[in-house]
């Protein structure tokens, strides 16, 4: 089959790799239809090297049609249309039950100290072949599937992967009050529909902050207030402030995460690590790595005193400085981590099968055949072509 696949930084191919087949007795195997182009696979395509093999297949974000089963799968059976969380969870440990699915203790990677893995990223989340892939292996087919019926478009349901759950988590995590004010900083995928879900949610005011003229004209178009860091610098606090009554949002959400604009010596580290030997570079970046924090300085900045802080951007540094005497004296509530997919799946389907209330099936920006992948990524992370939401198809 034909599969999207690593080999260096910025470098990814269409490769042939052999088919998946069906390993263990509830694996399920499927047919991808659509696969998303994810912020979090330009984390791969720039800094994660260290942790990857040269023929990794990448992505996260797949749908599509059962196409064989393993004796032991009765929830789902071939020609079934499902979406693939991201989250490898066996749906039935401890964690799972409290529905906490990206912290499955079946999929927890210990060596590496992380939580469940993920499909298509890196050793740290297992090394499982990802979904930008004309097939895909999913193991627990009697859990961790969701059946979508068949009609809409993929379009309505694809982003059930990665993009839904994680937004909803972001704005449930944000803690905004009925009627009240939340920030959202950075505009991409995740960014724009956590702006979608705050209003459907009953935030009274949303703002979003971004440097991308034409994803502050997306999130302007829906009825977001919208702030353009580069036309504000380092105004950008205060001119929130006039918005806010002067306190600042009751809640903000940081959907930026480790690869920020505006942190140029934190950047310098990160570029450096590409160059060591990936094992002097994942030993370095596993102890001591830093990120780009200026989103999350911004963020302290911005929010109210007695706000919350809910980060959905991806950090990854162990030696990361934090103004804490700020945090403690504003009293910041401060809460983050991997979307739990399934968690919130019964929240997110109704607005996918009744209505399209957050605009899914417009959400994408481009559609391109798989072959096209390597291109798209380099346009995705140099924030060109107006690109906001690339989905393949395989």
């Amino acid at each position: 089959m034909k599969a999207l696949t690593w080999h260096g930084k910025r470098d990814v191919r269409i490769d042939t790799v052999p088919d998946p087949a069906v390993q263990e007795p509830t694996d399920v195997i499927v047919k991808v239809t659509t696969t998303g182009l994810c912020g979090s696979d330009l984390h791969l395509y720039e800094v994660l090297g260290p942790f990857l093999d040269a023929g990794d297949v990448l992505g996260h974000e797949p749908m599509g049609i059962v196409q064989e089963t393993g004796p032991e799968v009765t929830n789902v059976r071939p020609g079934d249309r499902v979406v693939i969380p991201f989250n490898v969870s066996c749906g039935t440990c401890f964690m799972c039950g409290q529905g906490l699915q990206s912290q499955c203790e079946t999929t927890q990677v210990r060596e590496y100290g992380s939580g469940a893995s993920l499909f298509g990223y890196t050793k740290l989340y297992g090394q499982v072949p990802g979904g930008q892939a004309e097939y895909l292996r999913v193991p627990f087919g009697n859990t961790l599937p969701i059946a979508v019926p068949p009609g809409p478009p993929d379009e309505r349901f694809v982003y059930l992967s990665d993009v839904l759950p994680t937004a909803w988590q972001a704005v449930d995590y944000a803690a905004v009050p009925p009627g009240g004010t939340v920030a959202v900083l950075g505009l991409g995928p995740i960014g724009d529909m956590c702006t979608r879900i705050a209003a459907h949610r009953g935030a009274g005011q949303v703002i979003g902050i971004d440097l991308v003229p034409e994803r502050l004209e997306r999130v302007r178009a829906r009825g977001a207030h919208t702030l353009n860091l580069e036309e504000y610098g380092d105004g950008i606090v205060e001119a929130v402030r006039d918005l806010t009554d002067g306190r600042g949002p009751d809640s903000v959400i940081d959907a930026v995460g480790m690869e920020a604009h505006g942190a140029s010596t934190a950047k310098v580290g990160q570029q450096m690590t590409t160059l060591l030997p990936d094992a002097l570079a994942a030993k370095l970046m596993r102890r001591a790595g830093v990120d780009r924090l200026s989103a999350l300085y911004l963020a302290i900045d911005l929010v109210r005193r007695g706000g919350t802080i809910s980060l959905s951007g991806v950090y990854g540094g162990m030696s990361d400085p934090l103004p804490l005497l700020t945090m403690f004296d504003k009293q910041i509530q401060l809460r983050m981590g991997q979307a739990n997919v399934w968690r919130w799946v019964d929240d997110i389907l109704p607005l996918l099968t009744d209505g399209d209330p957050l605009g899914v099936e417009s959400f994408a920006t481009h559609r391109l055949p798989l072959d096209r992948a390597p291109d798209a990524y380099a346009t995705f992370q140099k924030k060109q072509d107006g690109t906001v939401k690339v989905l393949f198809t395989p």
